[in-house]
């Protein structure tokens, strides 16, 4: 995700500067115009004959150290001229919206968004729960719920009581280790994990949970952010008070303390008594699911939670009369179970919320139904394959199912997203995350100078290359960075939000820029063989860092 901007104009600078370049090569085929600051030669021209080092290596590597921070800093202007757009559709898969011709639903950070009280919310239930039922040492009640500490998507050891931050090839990034609320230093979680790589049989199972002799448990869910901070706070409580304790014991308390928060109505109570302070009220909602109703689309809800919440909270955002909006209403669907047990039959839901005993022998539009199977679904609906649409905000529960068993479109809701692009588009972002790449290309071109003097200088570029990185990670969250990326790498989050969702955005708000009949079409980024030789030249070395352009998206 970061950089994209930056890797665009240099992109499109570098190719149209190559071009230029080549044409002007000397006879002696040397490009002067196209050493690039580095010192590396233009591939269009004639390959250079060797030629020995500077005598002044220090003077030489500075130069261009200095001359690179030049350019790069002439090219803020022109990549600050051509930022992303917070309220775009990006997408991974191509998908034309004139396919379909049904459109599902999630209901909690789908439909309906709640403000930052309801985690506090949830945090403290959870609190009081581990005291009062779990027999906890009253003292944790001095711990508060921080919305800042951890962010989606983060593993947690669950036997050495860890949370951190994983990439797409099973690495820990070294800095985001936390023991309670204090980061592990690297040199003791190289030891621990002998080295940083977490293997296969430790992951979590594919649903994110720990489970089967795995060690570790994927957060994937917005509502999981008072869990992580509630784990990380009463871990921090047990080690400074020198309280010997089983960690799994904990990890499984805090968990199913915050389960019961749900199931035992403490949060659906508090929201139905309280509305306008815990849902972000917005008109979009209805106008999105009005725009489809005109358009002849047909649309369904299925979600986890209850009846008489889900019917307050959608009257309150969107209208009285919004089950007229939709074909299918499903509640309590026990998701992802609802799409993988076929036994579990559907029962209507009355308007006192009362379970009737008919057999349901057809889904009617007005009526809300409870539990239930996607099999059954499917059966009675005929609703199958690319011309259903369903949004959620879970990767695992809500979309991986529909998309590898049943070939359901998908598409992301990821309310983060909004808040990084506004971080990745101000200026000192892009001042920082430019240079950096430019950095990272001078280490990768001058390290073929072995001798002394210059090793000393390229340590130095590492040094600061390394504090860059903390740097960038700190525009994002000072714990852990960005949702998407660990250092030059995707997260594992954005590994699975590449592979089952065929778009994502922020809120489905972002449907009201797109026509009905609007083709996504992702952009053909180049694997690492088929890079043109031009972009080697970059003094960026841009487009070596993995999947930089899989992020890289137009206005």
């Amino acid at each position: 995700m970061a950089g994209a901007a930056a890797t665009r104009v240099l992109l499109q600078a570098a190719g149209k500067a190559s071009v230029v370049r080549a044409a002007a090569a000397p006879a002696s085929g040397l490009c002067s115009c196209c050493i690039l600051k580095t010192g590396a030669y233009c591939t269009l021209a004639p390959p250079p004959q060797p030629s020995a080092p500077p005598a002044d290596m220090k003077s030489y590597l500075w130069t261009r150290y200095n001359e690179a921070k030049k350019v790069t800093k002439e090219l803020v202007p022109s990549i600050m001229s051509n930022l992303l757009n917070p309220d775009a559709i990006f997408s991974n898969n191509e998908m034309s919206l004139s396919d379909i011709e049904i459109y599902g639903f999630d209901y909690d950070y789908t439909l309906v968004f709640y403000s930052k009280h309801l985690h506090t919310l949830i945090f403290n239930a959870a609190r009081d729960l581990l005291i009062n039922e779990h027999r906890y040492p009253a003292e944790i009640r001095k711990y508060d719920y921080d919305p800042n500490f951890a962010i989606r998507g983060l593993h947690y050891d669950v036997h050495r009581a860890l949370l951190m931050k994983i990439d797409a090839f099973h690495y820990i990034q070294l800095g985001t280790v936390y023991r309670g609320l204090s980061v592990v230093p690297d040199e003791e979680v190289i030891a621990m994990y002998d080295g940083s790589h977490v293997p296969l049989e430790q992951m979590s199972d594919f649903y994110g949970k720990s489970s089967q002799g795995n060690t570790m448990k994927q957060f994937m869910d917005i509502f999981s952010l008072p869990e992580m901070t509630l784990l990380s706070c009463v871990n921090e409580h047990f080690l400074k008070n020198n309280i010997d304790y089983e960690p799994v014991h904990l990890y499984k308390d805090v968990k199913d303390s915050i389960r019961d928060v749900h199931i035992k109505g403490i949060m659906y109570h508090a929201i139905e008594a309280d509305i306008e302070k815990y849902i972000c009220y917005a008109e979009q909602t209805r106008a999105v699911l009005a725009k489809l109703a005109d358009h002849g689309k047909k649309m369904f809800l299925i979600t986890n939670s209850p009846s008489s919440f889900v019917d307050r909270g959608m009257k309150f955002i969107v209208g009285k009369d919004w089950r007229d909006l939709f074909d299918v209403v499903i509640v309590q669907a026990d998701k992802p179970n609802f799409f993988n047990d076929k036994r579990r039959p559907f029962r209507k839901v009355n308007e006192r919320g009362v379970l009737l005993w008919d057999k349901i022998n057809e889904l009617q539009k007005g009526q809300i139904y409870k539990q239930g199977n996607l099999y059954e679904f499917l059966k009675l609906t005929g609703w199958r394959g690319s011309k259903v649409l369903y949004f959620g905000d879970h990767i695992y529960s809500d979309l991986a199912d529909l998309t590898l068993k049943h070939g359901w479109r998908t598409g992301a809701i990821i309310p983060e997203l909004r808040t990084e692009i506004k971080i990745m588009n101000t200026q000192q972002y892009i001042q920082t995350m430019t240079w950096l790449q430019t950095l990272t290309g001078l280490l990768e071109h001058m390290q073929v100078h072995r001798d002394p003097d210059s090793q000393l200088i390229l340590q130095e570029w590492k040094k600061e290359r390394k504090e860059m990185r903390e740097l960038t990670r700190n525009f994002f969250n000072s714990q852990f960075g960005s949702l998407f990326r660990t250092d030059q790498n995707p997260t594992y989050f954005l590994r699975r939000l590449s592979r089952f969702a065929d778009i994502y955005m922020a809120s489905l708000s972002c449907l009201l820029n797109y026509d009905p009949d609007y083709t996504f079409y992702p952009r053909r980024t180049p694997l690492q063989h088929e890079l043109p030789p031009w972009s080697d030249q970059l003094c960026t070395g841009t487009f070596r860092i993995p999947f930089l352009q899989e992020m890289v998206q137009l206005k």
